[in-house]
């Protein structure tokens, strides 16, 4: 069985026991979150529709933080002898889903 989920405005392809990295999420190691089921699918059975998740539900704990690829940034303006160089990195969650189930 797998669902979909939705986080930080992404989907994600989860079974139980997967370890995902979701944006950052507000908890610390160990604690449990419920996550948003889009999809789920059990078998033959596919459940989509708002009135069929109304029962699913989709449960992880926080195992952990990690943080994403650094993103070097440039900017320049000619003729102002103008430039700035930036950097990013992103941090995220790391949970572990611990259960799927329907109703």
């Amino acid at each position: 069985m797998y669902a979909v989920i939705a986080s930080g405005g992404k989907q994600e392809k989860v079974t139980e026991g997967q370890q995902v990295t979701l944006e950052l999420l507000e908890g610390d190691e160990g604690t449990e979150v419920s996550l948003t089921p889009v999809l789920v699918v059990d078998g033959d059975t596919v459940l989509s529709a708002p009135d069929q998740l109304s029962g699913v539900s989709v449960t992880g704990t926080i195992v952990g933080t990690t943080k994403g690829p650094k993103i070097n940034g440039f900017t320049y303006k000619k003729k102002n002898r103008t430039r700035r160089r930036f950097g990013h990195r992103q941090s995220y969650s790391v949970v572990e889903i611990t259960q799927i189930a329907t109703g």
